[in-house]
């Protein structure tokens, strides 16, 4: 039995993107095997794939279970493309050109009724072509060439972007054998297509229900049957709904832990059910899907808004999830504080799910916002976050102020600040070099009702927060003595002003044009002559509203 076994050294596996593993493969009447060589199984880490055991590092696939088999030249040498009867695409590297006789050889003589395909690759680089739906794969095909190949798997995001572009986002890498310790490497994040034109569905044109031999084109048509009831739409929602569907494949409804529907999500807006998987989490917009695996995960924030009638829910990611250009490094989603409900997990769904067991229970009976902060907490096994002891002159856990030109409320947390909603911002203590408080000495004739805090970061962006409540500044102050903040005035900054001759009693209000910077020789009227190219302004111009480039005080008018 022994000497059906054919033998390849040096070959590695390739299924999942960065893995770097090598190996031996093993063909025999049973199947076809790969095993990790020694030390190379901790590159496996972090991975899951049909057929594949970390601990030993051996992939085993079965006779059986086999339907297609490729050979194509690829980066390293030349490859196997192993198509499984689910659908499951494997990828084996290494392979030199003289293997090719012996492997089609040896399938043909092992494996009944399969033979060793040769596929060859469109090299013309051009951007037009069709594309080819095989089990959870997508391939690019250039005068009916394959050109390059997409793994649904690896999608975590579509989206239409317009009438007739598709985008297409991509997962971070699994494998936590990447430590990036030589700096970033490239990875391909998005992908747009542009799908022109129109096509006709029908019913049975696609489903779950299809057969995993059948390919889907990019026109929305199917290798197969006609149906008679058809619909015409758009080419690129066609595209998009198939590539909806074989991201999906494998996963419905039915396998997840939990579902929570039209919750209301502020950053990005809108509204999105949210299931969470043994692995991952999927949000699903009306325009937006999201796959969101729970090691992208990185902080929870829970915190009351102001108004004591709403919970604001922080999931901190990292990677952001994407729209088009735009990235969002946090969810934030918003609760009423009084919303009950009664909520079962089905922690038996798979094997995966069953380490939860400890950290979550079976059955929660109490406000929303704690049942989703709960979940969150035991599926990522991440710290939950919620307001600290500071309260605000009204007792709530924050403070109104604005970033920029966005509202939103500033918390005071054990260990940073929390700004939300838009946009979410953590600061923790250990990056700020000093604050400053800003327009807080005003004299009593021109007393401003509101200040501003400005944070100095340590070697990073500084953040100044403004039009914030004049009653605030004692508990901010007293929150900053607590922790050990340092504080500076705005005078004690090495910029500060020194204002002399300030004229505090006058009557018309004009004071402050009275006041000189020191230094910058408001004294030497007798070297002062008048500036011949001064060219007086009517007192009815508005700059505001005529100059483009006028920038304004930062102070929200109300």
């Amino acid at each position: 039995m022994s000497e059906s076994i054919v033998r390849f050294s040096e070959i590695y596996l390739a299924t999942e993107p960065y893995v770097k593993a090598v190996g031996q493969v093993r063909i025999g009447a049973s199947g076809i095997g790969w095993k990790a060589a020694e030390g190379e199984t901790e590159a496996l880490k972090g991975i899951s794939m049909p057929g594949l055991t970390i601990e030993s590092g051996v992939l085993a696939l079965q006779h059986d279970s086999l339907r297609r088999i490729q050979w194509q030249r690829v980066a390293r040498g030349y490859g196997l493309r192993i198509y499984t009867k689910s659908g499951f695409l494997h990828k084996l590297d290494g392979f030199t050109a003289d293997d090719f006789d012996t492997l089609r050889d040896t399938i043909k003589r092992l494996f009944h009724g399969l033979t060793l395909e040769a596929r060859d690759i469109s090299l013309k680089g051009w951007n037009w072509g069709k594309t080819d739906f095989v089990g959870t794969n997508m391939t690019f095909k250039v005068d009916n060439r394959p050109m390059f190949d997409l793994p649904m798997g690896q999608v975590s995001n579509t989206n239409l972007a317009t009438k007739n572009e598709v985008s297409v986002e991509f997962q971070a890498p699994k494998a936590k054998s990447l430590k990036r310790k030589a700096g970033a490497v490239d990875e391909l994040v998005e992908i747009r297509f542009y799908v022109p034109g129109t096509t006709t569905t029908g019913p049975n044109s696609k489903g779950d229900n299809a057969d995993n031999d059948d390919v889907v084109s990019v026109d929305g048509e199917k290798n197969g049957d006609d149906n008679d009831a058809e619909e015409e739409v758009s080419a690129a929602s066609a595209f998009h709904d198939t590539i909806k569907e074989r991201a999906d494949l494998g996963q419905v409804s039915g396998d997840s832990i939990v579902q929570f529907p039209e919750v209301l999500c502020l950053t990005p807006r809108g509204r999105y059910h949210i299931d969470m998987f043994s692995h991952f989490m999927r949000l699903r917009g009306k325009t937006y899907d999201y796959k969101i695996s729970y090691e992208n995960i990185q902080r929870l924030f829970l915190v009351s808004k102001p108004d004591e009638l709403h919970m604001m829910f922080l999931v901190g990611l990292n990677p952001p999830i994407r729209q088009g250009q735009t990235r969002y490094p946090y969810l934030v989603l918003q609760f009423v504080r009084d919303e009950e409900m009664a909520v079962d997990l089905n922690l038996q769904v798979d094997e995966a799910a069953k380490r939860f067991e400890g950290r979550l229970r079976s059955h929660y009976d109490e406000p929303l916002y704690r049942i989703v902060a709960s979940v969150f907490k035991g599926v990522t096994d991440k710290r939950l976050i919620e307001g600290g002891s500071f309260r605000g002159y009204h007792g709530s856990q924050g403070i109104k102020a604005s970033l920029k030109a966005s509202e939103g409320t500033l918390y005071p947390l054990d260990k940073g600040f929390l700004f939300a909603p838009k946009p979410p911002l953590y600061i923790p203590h250990s990056d700020i070099a000093s604050i400053v408080f800003s327009r807080v000495g005003a004299s009593s004739s021109n007393k401003m009702r509101t200040f501003d805090l400005k944070f100095n970061m340590h070697g990073s962006q500084d953040y100044q927060f403004v039009s914030i409540n004049r009653e605030e500044h004692a508990s901010l102050e007293d929150y900053m003595t607590q922790h050990g903040i340092k504080m500076l005035s705005e005078l004690n900054e090495t910029t500060s002003v020194s204002y002399k001759g300030m004229d505090l009693d006058s009557d018309n209000g004009g004071g402050m044009r009275n006041a000189v910077p020191a230094g910058l020789g408001g004294d030497s009227q007798d070297e002062s002559s008048e500036d011949e190219d001064f060219v007086a302004e009517s007192e009815s111009d508005v700059p505001e509203e005529f100059d483009e480039n006028y920038e304004s005080s930062g102070v929200d008018e109300e």
